[in-house]
């Protein structure tokens, strides 16, 4: 029997390319996206690589109730059982902390952090019955540290693995494996496309204006440099094979680096390093 994953944010990015991943590994994958007019790209990868047979597609925004609840009536209908949910929707407030409103703070949260935990916890008592199951987190290197101009994205990473390492605890006696992705930089739209600019961003007498420049001009120039993200798809790929499986997988050659530069040099050098890279001190 083919194992069943549910994606969620699989219009693009790291969810779709692990839907195709896993169909190609012979998963049955349910690939859940907020926005169903934006399955173009899924359904011809699908079918370029001849899996439409694989993949349903599926609507589910996960700052919904009624749609999450409606997800899992539809899992808990079917005979197969589900053996992996992957947690991948999710977006960025780029914006200095000091000018991000309350409002687009929660909005950040909704997503990616109430929303992530909301389909687990609905998902939950199906792997319960089931005595088994594997809950994927993709959260960020900025789940572990904190970079400039990104504060609203890294809270919201910061709760959701705290949450999901208790959640592992929890979980193990259980037979229910939990797991977490922290890539770095891959060229995804995530600070394009998926990325909501705090309007402070776009405000010209804001205080960090000339900041702000400084600011986007190295994220502009890194993007050459951003890694493939089928590098990604296939670790969680892997990770779901494999019988005991680790809390955390960094991947990337940024986010190998920031975490060993972060915990082998002095906080204050780390500081004015991140600070330096990151053009606020120009």
């Amino acid at each position: 029997m083919n194992k069943t994953a549910l994606i969620t944010g699989a219009s693009s990015g790291f969810g779709l390319l692990t839907s195709i991943t896993l169909a190609q590994r012979g998963w049955h994958v349910l690939a859940t996206m907020r926005d169903p007019n934006r399955r173009e790209n899924l359904e011809s990868a699908a079918r370029d690589a001849a899996l439409q047979d694989r993949i349903e597609i599926h609507q589910l925004d996960v700052t919904d109730a009624d749609q999450i609840a409606q997800t899992t009536a539809l899992i808990a209908s079917r005979a197969q059982p589900l053996h992996a949910l992957i947690n991948n929707a999710g977006f960025a407030v780029p914006g200095f902390a000091e000018e991000v409103s309350d409002a687009e703070l929660r909005d950040q949260f909704n997503t990616n952090f109430f929303g992530a935990t909301a389909l687990t916890r609905a998902i939950l008592p199906q792997m319960r019955r089931q005595r088994f199951g594997h809950v994927v987190m993709v959260s960020s290197i900025s789940g572990r540290t904190g970079f400039p101009g990104v504060s609203s994205y890294v809270a919201s990473k910061f709760a959701l693995e705290g949450w999901t390492e208790t959640l592992r605890y929890e979980m193990a006696p259980l037979g229910i494996k939990v797991s977490i992705v922290e890539p770095g930089s891959f060229a995804t739209d995530i600070w394009t496309r998926n990325a909501k600019l705090s309007a402070a961003m776009s405000d010209p007498d804001s205080p960090n204006a000339a900041r702000l420049a400084r600011w986007q001009a190295r994220v502009q120039a890194s993007a050459k440099a951003r890694a493939n993200p089928q590098q990604v798809a296939d670790l969680i790929a892997r990770i779901l094979e494999t019988p005991a499986p680790k809390l955390r997988y960094v991947i990337g050659t940024d986010a190998r680096t920031a975490l060993l530069m972060r915990n082998i040099l002095p906080q204050r050098l780390f500081e004015r390093l991140l600070i330096k890279l990151s053009g606020l001190s120009d």
